[in-house]
């Protein structure tokens, strides 16, 4: 349960950080800390925090003296960080020591660790969602023209791939067209395999986007913003669909009116 003292924000790339630090601010957040990353984290963001700490990614102590220092109880992680950047990690002696007893090294394990280590100092890693619930994917049409069958049944075919890939932990994305699999995120991330499937399928591809089993919403919530909008109209792109209740529309109002100008369905699809 958020309070209203100060909040942390562990801010990637993109728009994302804005949002929640603007949301915060109107639900009566006091002040806002920020953890930012060298090419990463828009310089821009320093107008709506109280204060920001540049860092590298992996500097994991110095996070955690930042988030003390500032009085920060609760913190959120809000926005991507590119996976070329977690490969060029140069972790810090406390970064360190925890990748030494993790068997696995992904999204999920890393950043668990970093909760683990921001609640051993006092500080309550918050759902990703937090003060943005008004942008969560609701059931049904979003924006866009109402599906055709077609593509209705690509929909569904398109989410129960996206369900068994997403349970194997190698991405959360696919691309279909006329029940064929056209492309599978993977490390490169939703972006890229929506310019794969698109280039395969060249046009009418569908997206569908959806958590994981389990997904822990603190640090790794599926997104949607103006940007993957965009692409898919480039991409040949007629239908995204993402999961309902556990998806967030960055900027929700401004996607639905890009989605509805490029012609392109947007839709929430539940389990």
């Amino acid at each position: 349960m958020q309070n209203h003292s100060a909040l942390g924000i562990i801010a990637g790339n993109g728009i994302y950080p804005f949002l929640v630090a603007r949301a915060a601010k109107r639900q009566g957040v006091s002040a806002i800390h920020v953890a930012a990353f060298e090419n990463e984290t828009r310089p821009e963001l320093a107008e709506l925090a109280d204060s920001i700490e540049w860092m590298r990614v992996g500097q994991l102590g110095k996070l955690v003296r930042f988030f003390q220092k500032s009085g920060v109880r609760q913190a959120m992680m809000a926005g991507q960080i590119a996976p070329k950047n977690l490969f060029d990690l140069r972790p810090d002696l406390k970064a360190l020591m925890i990748l030494g007893t993790l068997p696995r090294r992904n999204a999920e394990t890393l950043f668990g660790a970093v909760a683990d280590e921001l609640n051993k100092v006092g500080v309550e890693l918050l759902p990703a969602t937090t003060y943005l619930e008004d942008s969560i994917a609701t059931q049904g049409l979003i924006a866009g023209p109402k599906p055709k069958k077609r593509c209705v049944q690509d929909i569904l075919f398109g989410f129960e791939i996206a369900k068994e890939v997403s349970r194997l932990d190698i991405g959360q994305t696919v691309v279909v067209r006329n029940g064929t699999v056209l492309a599978v995120e993977a490390f490169e991330g939703t972006d890229e395999a929506i310019r794969r499937g698109g280039a395969l399928a060249r046009n009418d591809s569908v997206v569908v986007k959806v958590s994981k089993p389990n997904q822990d919403l603190r640090f790794d919530v599926p997104v949607i913003g103006c940007e993957t909008i965009e692409l898919a109209a480039a991409s040949g792109v007629k239908a995204i669909c993402v999961e309902t209740a556990k998806t967030l529309l960055l900027d929700k109002e401004a996607v639905i009116n890009l989605a509805n100008e490029k012609q392109i369905t947007l839709y929430g699809h539940q389990v």
